[in-house]
Order: structure tokens, then C-alpha cells, then sequence
């Protein structure tokens, strides 16, 4: 990287859902998000800090994420500003490791960093990140309703628009039979999946085990993130594929993870695992361990989908992921709306992200702004 950081823009935007979005942790109706906007000596990056505003999903939220940037992430780049412009983005975790926690908070900067230094040297996020393929397969997650005709008509609708994997939100209480529905509306040809976001313990195996008749793909974090030695005696007592999600961190978590028995699945979301150059290191440790990855969705705009979409487009990226076209939850999206077509999205080429906030629409849903001189 031949360019200097000058600042960094923090930006709060306020983008309301087009419908809520239900999960086992909450119910979101719209989306607080923390934007970083780093201005070089040759032009600009973005960042989407992927953290959520209250610390349901993770123990991170806006408010802290933003705090955290502004007293320690941004003047630690700033006081190491040489290492940056010599390394780039690959200087950003060294510079801030000594800081315990908050990835999403490092995964935002780190991401506005790389675009800055790929959008100046004309270089693309997929082929930085290594990405082997142009399009990738769209899955859309579905939340928990109200009532299973009300999920047999969202789950239609989302077929009908293309998707090619439904993953199906549960809970206790909202989990074998709206599976079984699901099921016997659609057929055992549709890829299916759930996620428990944790909702469960060890001593619902019996009941999780109900789940083996319907030929899911994974069911993803059905315990608690830090229960490892418990996902992996549920591994041995249901015949379903376990995939981990908030359990995985780092490269080094995945491979604990993996030796253990644990999981045989791994969702990779870089916002939880600090950052897109670890979620690789994920990636990498996946396939050399024969394990197949997707990527995660945490309701990105678009730029994060951008991001996401080259990510999946890497070779280990085997099942399709949440790379959800723009209007899955967003009636204007902030940048170029990212669509799907037959069932599969396109990689953004162009340099950096490929693509970038419209001011007017980006002014319109602007809530705070600040700007930090580096």
C-alpha cells in the first residue's frame, strides 16, 4: 500500500427492514448500522461494522463498536501509521491485537482499509481474497412467524424469486413441525437447513435428533457458543450435519474446533471472526481439514454483501450461503441494488468492494456522522 491513512469517518445509518426478522435471540425491524469511510492520500474505502444494537447475537453493539474505534482501534493505526502505509490492510490485526475482543469493530476497519488500498491500485476484493468463481449460489435465511401456513407462504415465495437453499430459523417450540411442513409442501429436493443461534443445551438431543428425518443439509449453533465438547457428543448422537457459527472466531478456534469432533460444517461470517483476510484463514483451515464452509449473512447493505458474495466465491465456499439479493431485506439499499438471477448472484470485479454508497440515498439514511483525523 503506497497511500496514507488520513481519517476515518464513522457514519450512522438508520435502515429499516421490509419485514421483521425473527431469530431464537430477538426480533430486528430494522438495522443500526456503524459505516467507515477511510479517506487515503489517493482516494476512499468502506466498511460495515456488522454488529447489532443490542449484544443479543454477540456481546458486541453499535454504541460499543464505535467507542471502541474511536478511543483506542483509530488512534493505535494512527500512532503506527508508518507499518500501515508499508503493509497495508495486513497491518491492521497486528496493530490491534494487543486489544482483547470486539472483531466486529476490527473487521469494520480492516474492511475499509483493504477497499481504500484495492479501489487505489485497481484491484478487485475477489481476486485479493482469492475468489475462483464469478457468481455464487443465493440460500436466503428464513425467520421465525407466526404460523406455519404464513412459513409455507414466505418459503414459497422466496423459491419462486430463485433462491436455491432455505435455511429455517427454530427455536423450542418452533422447530420439528414447521420443518416437517416445510418439507412436505416443498418436497426433499429443495436444500434445507436450520439455525438455533444457541437455543438449545445438550439435553435436548433426543428432540434434535427428531430433525434427522427430514434430510437437512446442517443444523448450524444449535447449543452455546462456548460448548464445544457438547457439539461434538450431539455430532455423535444425531445423523444431521453439525455446523458451528458463533463458536468460531478464529482460524485457531475452527481448528480446535475440528479436532474435537465438533462440527463438520463451518459457517464463516468475517464481521464475528474479525475480520475477511482471518475468515480466509478459516477458509483455508476448513479445506485442509476436508470441511466445507458457506458464508454467513448478519443483514448486510450492500456493501457487505459485495464483500460476502467474493468471499463465497472462494473454492472451499462448497454450500450456498446468505447471499441474499438486496431486497431480501431492504427496499432501497444504499448502494446499487444486488440482485440474483437463476438462482445465483454475480461477484462484484470492479476495484475494491465493486461497488459504493449512493450519496443521496446514503445522506437520506445518515443518522450521525464524525469525522476522526489520523
Amino acid at each position: 500500500m503506497s497511500v496514507k491513512l488520513e481519517g476515518v469517518e464513522l457514519r450512522r445509518v438508520a435502515m429499516p427492514l421490509v419485514s421483521p426478522f425473527r431469530t431464537s435471540f430477538g426480533t430486528q425491524t430494522a438495522r443500526d448500522v456503524l459505516l467507515l469511510r477511510a479517506v487515503t492520500s489517493e482516494g476512499e474505502g468502506w466498511g460495515e461494522c456488522v454488529a447489532m444494537s443490542d449484544p443479543l447475537y454477540s456481546s458486541e453493539y453499535v454504541d460499543a463498536t464505535a467507542d471502541v474505534l474511536r478511543r483506542f482501534f483509530l488512534p493505535a493505526l494512527a500512532a503506527s501509521s508508518e507499518e500501515l502505509q508499508r503493509h497495508g490492510a495486513n497491518a491492521v490485526n497486528a496493530v490491534l491485537h494487543r486489544y482483547k475482543g470486539h472483531r466486529m469493530a476490527k473487521a469494520a476497519v480492516e474492511m475499509a482499509v483493504l477497499d481504500a488500498e484495492l479501489r487505489a491500485e485497481g484491484r478487485s476484493w475477489a481476486r485479493e481474497l482469492g475468489a475462483v468463481h464469478e457468481r455464487v449460489p443465493s440460500g436466503v435465511s428464513v425467520g421465525i412467524v407466526d404460523s406455519i401456513p404464513q412459513l409455507l407462504d414466505v418459503v414459497g415465495g422466496y423459491l419462486d424469486a430463485g433462491y436455491v437453499r432455505i435455511k429455517l430459523k427454530i427455536e423450542p417450540g418452533w422447530d420439528v413441525e414447521p420443518v416437517r411442513a416445510v418439507r412436505e409442501r416443498f418436497g426433499g429436493d429443495v436444500p434445507l437447513q436450520v439455525d438455533a443461534n444457541t437455543a438449545y443445551t445438550l439435553r435436548d438431543a433426543r428432540h434434535l435428533a427428531e430433525l434427522d428425518d427430514f434430510d437437512l443439509l446442517l443444523i448450524e449453533q444449535p447449543l452455546e457458543e462456548e460448548d464445544i465438547l457438547g457439539h461434538a457428543e450431539l455430532a455423535r448422537l444425531i445423523r444431521t450435519p453439525v455446523c458451528l457459527d458463533e463458536s468460531i472466531v478464529s482460524a485457531q478456534s475452527a481448528a480446535a474446533a475440528i479436532s474435537v469432533g465438533a462440527c463438520s460444517i463451518i459457517n464463516i461470517k468475517p464481521g464475528r471472526v474479525g475480520g475477511y483476510l482471518e475468515a480466509v484463514r478459516i477458509h483455508d483451515v476448513a479445506v485442509a481439514h476436508g470441511l466445507a464452509v458457506w458464508c454467513g449473512g448478519m443483514v448486510e447493505t450492500g456493501l457487505g454483501r459485495a464483500a460476502n458474495a467474493a468471499l463465497a466465491a472462494l473454492p472451499g465456499f462448497t454450500l450456498p450461503g446468505d447471499i441474499s439479493a438486496s431486497d431480501r431485506f431492504y427496499e432501497k439499499d444504499i448502494t446499487a441494488p444486488l440482485t440474483i438471477s437463476e438462482g445465483y448472484m454475480d461477484v462484484p470485479d470492479g476495484p475494491g468492494l465493486g461497488v459504493s454508497p449512493i450519496p443521496e440515498v446514503l445522506d437520506a439514511v445518515t443518522t450521525s456522522s464524525e469525522w476522526i483525523a489520523l
